[in-house]
């Protein structure tokens, strides 16, 4: 069988466009691996809870008999040190978890901060 001549450079063509294709998406157009995706959609949802559970936490911390004191220590701690306050205080605790959720911690201190 005979390979016709123009096969070789036609090959090397569609390797080097397909190497400068993945090249320009992965770098340019946008394009992600599924791992990556994965990872960007897990941090999406784990914002959206913590958003949709902000007003839960809030509320939380109006029917806590200990929220004035709190608040003041809250006011007085470094910036370090606030979201571990809302943690230990258990404003950031949903229901039916056993730990406190961090990024609903952090949203709820930016709540109660933001309206003092």
């Amino acid at each position: 069988m005979n390979i016709p001549v123009w096969t070789k450079p036609a090959f090397m063509g569609a390797a080097a466009g397909a190497a400068a294709l993945a090249i320009i998406g992965f770098g340019w157009g946008g394009w992600v691996t599924e791992g990556t995706a994965m990872e960007m959609s897990n941090k999406q949802s784990m914002a959206a809870t913590a958003t949709a559970l902000t007003p839960y936490c809030v509320q939380k911390s109006r029917n806590d008999p200990d929220a004035t004191g709190l608040m003041v220590e809250i006011n007085d701690a470094s910036r370090f040190q606030r979201r571990g306050i809302v943690e230990k205080a258990g404003w950031a605790t949903p229901l039916g978890a056993d730990k406190p959720d961090r990024a609903l911690a952090e949203a709820c201190l930016i709540a109660l901060t933001s309206d003092t």
